[in-house]
């Protein structure tokens, strides 16, 4: 993005228009020998059957930093992951296949339930959640990258900017968010411009400054898949297990780690990957299941540090979104105009009121119960209640690799 403008709490690392991926990436190749790199690879089977993660094997297979490269495999059956791990094999790199349905990663998580650990159903916060713990389990690498597995656009300069603020000693970050432009023929990215940044202004202006929404607020891209830490803050950061994954991530960031160790950085000039529906009439689908999760999780998060909801709160912040995201859908629709870009002022508009129900869905599920589904247990937690696990976990792996 064409600018140099430094957010008040958290580093920015801009794109400017010198891109120069050699000098990079041979800088981290020096960079890792002290501090190698894990790149976990969330992905259900049908995506390796698209064009979107065939072209990141391809630019993953010039890579020569990455350490090793691990997949959580989902909604895979045995010959599905037999095919998921050819698939990968190509790659130059040491690459694992975690097979989240097969029996040994089933049996573990039985043992988990056993012992009163709960990490919820399938989906994306358990599947990296537990690439994770095989990170931690091998102890080949130090640091960790992450992104989805959908990425039409991918380029490998994207995974060198997102290893390079923490691998790099002289920079000193322990997490770094990736951020990105989303813009075609039209502007993408509706959860993010008309639900979440409105939405956590509008609890601004209620409440205050809070120093949780003031992050938040600082953040370019809070629901981009893409970010790298340290391995030790994997070790430490609890995970949500549904939609609310990346601002859960977010909030467990705030909670370990002081705002100097936080950046983010423009990975990208242009991103795109697949699209999800609206779904208005349906809240457990689509969009509106993403913007329920994702404003319960702010929510929990704000009343865990002392932050009182009840009804007539959650109806001030609903008036407030709403007038906050109708002022925000007006810039928007300006600034396609400059551009001279498609902008269907009628689509965001429905978009914006689909989201105020939304938010309502959310405050009453809220309030209900405040509680909601727990986060998955950070791996320290897990240890102490099941102290061999991540050998467990280790060896379950590795049998499916050489016997399936």
């Amino acid at each position: 993005m064409g600018d140099f403008y430094q957010s008040e709490m958290i580093t920015t690392l801009h794109a400017f228009p010198r891109q120069d991926l050699e000098r990079i990436e041979r800088e981290l190749e020096e960079f890792v020998e002290e501090r190698p790199i894990a790149l976990v690879l969330p992905s259900l089977y049908s995506e390796l059957e698209g064009e979107a993660l065939k072209r990141i094997v391809r630019e993953l297979s010039e890579v020569r930093y990455i350490n090793e490269i691990v997949v959580s495999l989902g909604r895979a059956k045995r010959d599905e992951y037999r095919r998921a791990k050819e698939f990968f094999s190509v790659l130059p790199q040491e690459v694992k296949v975690i097979w989240n349905d097969g029996e040994r990663l089933q049996d573990l998580y039985q043992l988990l339930r056993k012992n009163d650990i709960r990490v919820g159903e399938d989906g994306k916060g358990r599947a990296v959640w537990i690439a994770f713990g095989y990170v931690l389990a091998s102890g080949k690498s130090s640091v960790i990258a992450l992104h989805d597995c959908d990425i039409l656009t991918y380029s490998r300069i994207m995974l060198a900017r997102l290893c390079y603020p923490i691998v790099n000693p002289n920079m000193g970050y322990e997490f770094c968010k990736g951020y990105y432009t989303r813009v075609t023929d039209r502007l993408h990215g509706r959860v993010t411009r008309l639900f979440v940044i409105p939405l956590i202004r509008a609890l601004k202006k209620v409440f205050g400054p809070l120093p949780f929404l003031l992050y938040l607020n600082d953040f370019r891209y809070i629901l981009a898949g893409e970010c790298s830490m340290i391995a030790d803050l994997a070790r430490v950061n609890r995970i949500p297990g549904d939609w609310g994954l990346e601002v859960g991530v977010l909030a467990e960031v705030f909670r370990n780690c002081t705002s100097r160790r936080i950046c983010q950085v423009d990975l990208y000039e242009n991103y795109e990957h697949k699209h999800q529906e609206l779904s208005p009439e349906d809240p457990q689908k689509g969009l509106m299941k993403m913007c329920i999760d994702i404003a319960k999780s702010i929510f929990r998060t704000l009343a865990s540090d002392g932050i009182v909801f009840d009804d007539g709160t959650f109806r001030t912040v609903e008036a407030t979104y709403l007038k906050m995201a109708r002022d925000t859908m007006k810039m928007y629709n300006d600034d396609a105009a400059i551009n001279g870009i498609y902008y269907d002022l009628h689509q965001e508009g429905l978009s914006i009121e689909a989201f105020t129900r939304g938010i309502r869905m959310a405050s009453q599920e809220f309030l209900a119960d405040p509680f909601g589904a727990p986060l998955i247990p950070n791996w320290n937690r897990v240890t102490s209640a099941i102290p061999n696990f991540l050998k467990l976990l280790k060896e379950a792996v590795r049998k499916d690799h050489q016997e399936i």
